[in-house]
């Protein structure tokens, strides 16, 4: 039988994590793995969580089923942290999932069955996990224009061309903020432009949702979003609660779709549910069960916001001290854009030798495609990393 296997690729971060350990170099700089991580470099435990924790073990009485949707209480929480208060929820269904990667996996699976083999696009660049899971889907994967090279900014006149291109049937996969792996994000007036090109050409909105809270804050984050689902009538959106809420391992998302009515949302989600039956059956409990308690009590739910905007306020402080430092070396505002990025991820836009250079010179480790990650910058070492990476690109 397994004779007939060949070696699969391997994964690039993960293995890039390996050489990262194995560097002896006390010097060396983790900007590769995609982990917020504090100024002591660890990715710490928020204290609404652990708080939420000490409560669940306190009151748990049951390890029983949830059922194939999950946490319905977890459902309810995301729906009102995600959506408008005034959308209209009848049209409406959520399913918990293992991690945002789940949701993206179910929500493919739900689309191949009502439109297999769909042209599916996705940004260029975007991030390395959804063109594999695209393509086992059954899609027929297509990029539209997203990152500008040279600006390191969006190219949206590229962008919006190919999206008033797309037809009725066609699915664009759409970051909904903090933009993985460029960090270059559409502001609330090309997010006018992309929902009024949406309901104009009926192409399907496919929304990733995993750092909400991590650009702007929530409101702002969530603008582009509620913009989409507020002006088509049919939509799918992957929630991640890894970042926000710091719960790496503990895999909790969500798959949520919007119907055209009450009817076909029934139906569809009897699709959805009948995935998830025939793949992991249910979701684990514990990581939806802290976000529903941090989100359904109001000191948790501050201390949490409290919480998230420290996390967002480190990066954002990070991205000006590493633009100032190139700057003050440089004379030179070539990467200004790094302040002007959200979120974890920025894309210095270095090419493969480079950033082999960096880490085989420096210690410096990023993804072959030089995106780095901001938290993982140490706050007494942006001077070494601004000298680092001009003395690579010189």
């Amino acid at each position: 039988m397994f004779e007939t296997l060949t070696k699969a690729p391997g994964d690039k971060i993960l293995a890039l994590m390996g050489e990262y350990a194995a560097d002896t170099r006390s010097t060396k700089i983790d900007l590769g793995v995609g982990v917020y991580k504090d100024e002591k470099g660890v990715t710490p435990v928020m204290s609404s969580v652990r708080k939420a924790e000490e409560r669940i073990l306190s009151n748990e009485t049951t390890k029983t089923y949830l059922g194939i949707a999950g946490n319905k209480g977890y459902g309810t929480a995301v729906l009102d942290l995600v959506l408008a208060p005034e959308f209209d929820r009848s049209r409406v269904r959520i399913a918990q999932t293992p991690g945002g990667t789940g949701s993206l996996w179910v929500l493919m699976q739900l689309i191949s069955r009502a439109r297999p083999g769909a042209s599916f696009y996705v940004s260029d660049p975007t991030w390395a996990n959804h063109i594999p899971m695209a393509k086992n889907a059954g899609f027929d994967l297509q990029t539209y224009p997203y990152f500008d090279a040279e600006t390191r900014g969006v190219k949206f006149d590229a962008m919006l061309a190919t999206l008033d291109g797309l037809k009725a049937g066609d699915v664009v996969l759409l970051h909904g903020c903090c933009h993985n792996p460029t960090g270059a994000n559409l502001t609330p007036a090309q997010w006018d432009k992309v929902a009024e090109s949406l309901a104009r050409t009926g192409a399907l909105p496919f929304i990733d949702l995993a750092y909400l809270g991590f650009g702007d804050g929530i409101e702002a984050d969530a603008y582009g979003t509620r913009k989409v689902l507020a002006s088509v009538p049919e939509a799918v959106l992957a929630f991640s609660g890894s970042k926000n809420f710091g719960l790496y391992k503990e895999r909790v998302g969500a798959a949520i779709f919007v119907a055209r009515n009450n009817d076909e949302a029934e139906v569809t989600n009897s699709q959805l549910l009948n995935i998830i039956r025939g793949a992991y059956s249910q979701p684990p409990d514990h990581g939806a069960e802290i976000i529903r308690t941090i989100l359904t009590d109001a000191d948790l739910r501050k201390e949490w916001e409290e919480e998230l905007g420290v996390m967002r306020n480190r990066m954002i402080a990070l991205r000006k001290k590493l633009a100032e430092a190139i700057r003050e070396r440089s004379n030179g505002s070539d990467f200004d854009f790094v302040a002007d990025h959200r979120g974890m991820f920025s894309l210095l836009g270095l090419t493969n030798e480079a950033v082999e250079h960096l880490k085989a010179e420096n210690g410096v480790y990023m993804t072959g495609d030089s995106r780095i990650n901001v938290a993982g910058i140490p706050e007494d070492r942006v001077g070494d990393l601004a000298k680092a990476i001009l003395d690579t690109v010189r």
